[in-house]
């Protein structure tokens, strides 16, 4: 991380972290954990195409697929992600 520009604010409602990559870090980061106790830290993970195909290729197949079913799911492609919204297109 680079010390700088991460940073917190904290409101009576709302907490933002703010967290910058140094510049020898490269690539997006897949999740992050979170909580009050090092022993009880929860995982969130990031939007992004490869989390979303995981998620509902979990959900569309939960045990373990055959080949068949596994090319029978539906194409996941994130197109888009705001802080609002996200837009996939399934085909």
């Amino acid at each position: 991380l680079l010390a700088p520009e991460s940073s917190v604010s904290v409101s009576a409602h709302n907490a933002v972290v703010r967290l910058a990559k140094a510049p020898g870090s490269t690539g997006l980061w897949r999740k992050f954990s979170f909580g009050l106790q090092p022993s009880a830290l929860q995982e969130r993970l990031f939007v992004s195409e490869e989390n979303v195909d995981g998620f509902l290729g979990t959900a569309f197949c939960p045990s373990p697929c055959s080949q068949s079913a596994v090319e029978s799911q539906p194409l996941i492609e994130v197109l888009d992600v705001t802080e609002d919204r996200i837009q996939i297109r399934v085909e």
